[in-house]
């Protein structure tokens, strides 16, 4: 099969190799999936430059999510063959090939309402945002979710579920196109940081009350004006540091102010609570089938574009989810 592979580490556009390489084996517990649709994720670009907090051997093929039709099963899989599935992939074998290895527990049938890019990309980004939202928190209808990144992969995802739930949604973005993208998603209020000082804006849309939630998958300065913002109660979610920018909090500051910092690490469900991912997909799938959510796909890419559009990602310049198709 041909696949995508990073042979030494670096940018995207410099290290990916497209090569013939062997095709993989299904074994005990897994399926073989012919790739569908596979999004380009934050991940995959810090796997190519060698940051991401796994370090696959090389040469690896990134892509951590996928769309795919089964066509061999192994022992006690509990698929068939022709069955569509979304699931995330086992480096260093990764999405970014014509064939993939999924484990049959990190794979879930893909919903009928949605698209193969679609599907794709309702795996990392729309779970995080469901565990963030509804289990390391709970955002309640009428409170007011500050989005951070909000045009991104991750923070599209929390604009649309916090629509879900009944949440008036504020999403931060960086520039005109992402702010035109973010109110495509149903935000309530779009504030471009670029020209914009979110903090007054907020307190000014809630009445000086502040955001009950912020969603902050960037970290830095995103979260240090947070915190002057944060509603009497309110939860800061900590997802991730795009930015490149670990916040030290002062914890007098949230003593003072009564709120909470709440991390999330989705990728430890999979070691502590397989059920727990399950249950989140079933209930993605018939938030999808009610039109509650749906991935607003950016870019439907071939995989020709494959460096040039995680090279982009990691360059800030993609606005939504840029989705690759082997057979485009």
């Amino acid at each position: 099969m041909r696949a995508w592979q990073v042979t030494e580490l670096g940018e995207p556009r410099d290290v990916l190799q497209f090569n013939d390489i062997d095709d993989p084996v299904a074994g005990p517990g897994q399926v073989l999936v012919r790739v569908l649709a596979t999004p380009a994720n934050f991940p995959d670009v810090l796997l190519c430059r060698g940051q991401y907090q796994v370090e696959p051997p090389l040469p690896f093929t990134p892509g951590v999510e996928l769309c795919g039709e089964v066509v061999a099963v192994g022992d006690d899989a509990g698929f068939a063959i022709g069955d569509r599935v979304v699931g995330t992939t086992n480096l260093p074998g990764g999405a970014f090939a014509e064939l993939a290895v999924l484990d049959a527990d990190s794979a879930f049938p893909a919903p009928d309402s949605l698209d193969d890019a679609e599907a794709a990309a309702l795996v990392i980004g729309y779970q995080t945002s469901w565990f963030a939202l509804h289990r390391r928190t709970q955002v309640r209808p009428g409170e007011t979710l500050l989005v951070h990144a909000a045009a991104g992969g991750v923070g599209s995802s929390a604009v649309q579920l916090g629509k879900a739930a009944g949440a008036r949604v504020i999403g931060v973005v960086g520039g005109p196109e992402k702010a035109d993208y973010c109110r495509r998603l149903g935000a309530d209020l779009v504030i471009d940081r670029r020209t914009e000082d979110f903090v007054p804006i907020v307190k000014e849309f809630t009445g000086g009350r502040g955001a009950d939630v912020v969603y902050d998958p960037v970290g830095g300065d995103a979260y240090a004006k947070s915190t002057k913002c944060i509603a009497f109660e309110g939860r800061i979610l900590v997802i991730g540091f795009a930015g490149g920018t670990i916040p030290q909090p002062a914890l007098n500051h949230a003593l003072i102010k009564n709120y909470s910092i709440i991390g999330l690490h989705w990728g430890l469900y999979k070691q502590y609570n397989q059920q727990a991912i399950a249950d989140c997909h079933a209930e993605l799938s018939r938030l999808a089938a009610a039109g509650a959510v749906r991935p607003l796909i950016s870019e439907r890419l071939s995989f020709g574009d494959v460096p040039d559009g995680l090279g982009r990602l990691g360059d800030g310049d993609t606005v939504g989810r840029l989705v690759f198709h082997p057979r485009l």
